[in-house]
């Protein structure tokens, strides 16, 4: 038996820097238009289930991109001479790029880890520019408690100690087979990759002083805290949304920091209902 998913994906020329890239893009459905930003080392695919629920599809266009050098994006050229950092700076100007590209009018924007941490920065700088906001495993800080020396040597496999790490991360109470095709994802990832994208996760400046400033009255911002993750802890969180006037902190529980990929049944239960009302501003 076969089923032809209503996912599509294509490439979406940018230049970024001078350097001209290759952005692969997923979507499916229409409506609303609801931009997906992937955690740190990964790519789209920890939004494919999403993409396939026809209770998000018929009234969201659910797009996800992989970051340069992540998934299917083609790394620019020249890219093997140089050390991958992710800055604030270059992943503003990727997000920028790719709605301009496909002609994204005020979208509404869910990202999660390093998404979630980069929607911080866009609600402070960029909320005019999006409907409304879903910050996943996000907090203004976290205490570092992984060793980034490990995440590119040429005496391990990289992919597998990435994986290694974020496994933890995930509720014990999701589904076996949804953890490890989270886990596929880190084991593919490229040399490099996942280190370089948690340079920008460990980056704060800014954060504490400016999400006071946060408008939640034009751009409502929600954030989403799994119980099981002890990455982006719940207290962490709680302290983030307390200093936003009117952030809202949906707390899910048996849930852990991969929520959209590790547990995407239980998820959607939390997220329909912010959809919901994201439908009616």
């Amino acid at each position: 038996m076969s089923a032809l998913e209503p996912i599509l994906g294509r490439y979406l020329g940018v230049t970024l820097k001078g350097k001209a890239h290759r952005i692969y893009f997923e979507e499916a459905g229409q409506g609303i238009p609801l931009l997906c930003l992937h955690t740190g080392g990964a790519d789209t695919r920890q939004y494919r289930h999403l993409m396939c629920d026809e209770r998000i599809t018929s009234r969201y266009r659910v797009i996800a991109f992989d970051m340069p050098l992540h998934g299917k994006s083609t790394p620019p050229d020249g890219f093997e001479q140089e050390d991958y950092r992710l800055t604030l700076e270059d992943y503003v100007a990727t997000i920028e790029a790719v709605c301009a590209g496909l002609k994204l009018e005020r979208p509404a924007v869910m990202g999660c880890s390093i998404g979630g941490r980069i929607v911080l920065h866009l609600a402070i700088t960029h909320g005019h520019a999006f409907r409304a906001m879903i910050g996943i495993a996000c907090a203004v800080s976290t205490t570092p408690w992984y060793d980034t020396q490990w995440l590119h040597r040429g005496d391990v496999h990289g992919g597998e100690v990435c994986a290694g790490i974020v496994s933890g991360l995930m509720s014990p109470q999701s589904p076996s087979a949804r953890r490890h095709e989270t886990l596929w994802s880190y084991m593919q990832s490229g040399p490099g990759v996942f280190k370089g994208d948690l340079f920008f996760y460990r980056q704060s400046a800014g954060l504490a002083e400016g999400i006071a400033t946060i408008d939640t009255q034009k751009c409502p911002l929600f954030l989403m805290s799994g119980d099981y993750d002890f990455s982006c802890t719940r207290e962490d969180m709680t302290r983030t949304a307390s200093a936003i006037p009117g952030a809202e902190l949906v707390a899910m529980q048996g849930m852990g920091h991969f929520p959209m990929s590790e547990n995407p049944d239980l998820f959607a239960t939390y997220l329909l209902p912010l959809l919901e009302r994201i439908e009616t501003q």
